[in-house]
Formats: structure tokens, sequence, C-alpha cells
């Protein structure tokens, strides 16, 4: 008897905490792309996954940028253009939904200063649920340095860690 009561509590409790929060936000895999000096803007990506219920990225700020926006790529008449969402980006409930060069992705701009590779990248996105209720979802970007990037350095600086 005592048993069944137990777990019929911890069932409401469950319940509770999960009406609470409904919008589960998960993010993974979150990078920045790495810097040179004098660049003032960079992209942020990440995989995000609201499993509760529909909700949306309203959203994002970083200490190390003064300014950071939503953006989309999408061809419009045979370019691609670059523009800020500003309704946010939908997160349809159980999909991931990628943020990725040349697709989704978090500007930062008016950088304070040059994120390098190994550096990591505080963000707080802010997601929105159905019901409007917000909730920020802390994130560690790790900085990737550009592929394209001109080696100034000697390729042997990249042993020591």
């Amino acid at each position: 008897m005592n048993k069944t009561f137990r777990s019929l509590g911890l069932s409401a409790l469950l319940w509770l905490l999960a009406a609470a929060v409904q919008a589960q936000v998960t993010v993974k895999d979150p990078w920045v792309r790495g810097t040179v000096t004098g660049q003032k803007t960079t992209g942020a990506f990440m995989t995000i996954t609201s499993s509760g219920s529909a909700a949306r990225l309203v959203s994002v700020s970083s200490p190390v940028a003064g300014v950071a926006e939503i953006h989309e790529m999408a061809m419009s008449n045979g370019t691609m253009r670059m523009r800020a969402l500003d309704a946010g980006l939908a997160l349809p409930a159980g999909k991931p939904v990628e943020l990725k060069p040349g697709s989704y992705h978090v500007m930062l701009m008016d950088l304070k200063q040059p994120v390098k590779a190994g550096d990591t990248v505080p963000l707080s996105l802010v997601i929105e649920g159905a019901d409007k209720s917000r909730q920020t979802v802390e994130v560690k970007a790790a900085v990737q340095a550009l592929g394209a990037a001109p080696a100034k350095a000697p390729a042997a600086e990249h042993h020591h860690h």
C-alpha cells in the first residue's frame, strides 16, 4: 500500500515538473567560428531540439558580442541572402533544428575581442514556449578555427595544449 502511494506521489511530482518546463530544450554541439584580428562578426552554430512541445528561439546574447541575431541564409532570386529572423526560429516538438553554415545560424556582431580556437564562448538562448513562457538556456560554445584562414604561425605551434 505504502509503495503504491509513494510511486503515485513521484509520478505526480514528475508530471508537475514536466508541466512547468513544457519545452524541454537541448542544445548539442555548439560551436563558434574563430575570427581574425579586426573581424567584428562571426557565426555560432548548434543543434537545438525542443522535446516537450514546440517552442521558438527568440533571442540570443553573448558577453563577447555587442549584438547577437538569429539569421537565416536563404536563396532569393538566385542569390544567397542573409536575413534576421525577427520572430525567432521555430523549434518543432521533437525535431532537431540544425544551425549550420549556409543555413540558420546565430550572428555574433560587434565582437569585443577576437575569438580564437580553443576559446569558449558563453551564449544565452532565450526560448519561448507555446504558452509564451520564456526560459534561458546557457550554452558554452567551443571556438573552432576557420579552415580557410591563412596560417601565419608555424604549424608546430598547434601541438602545445
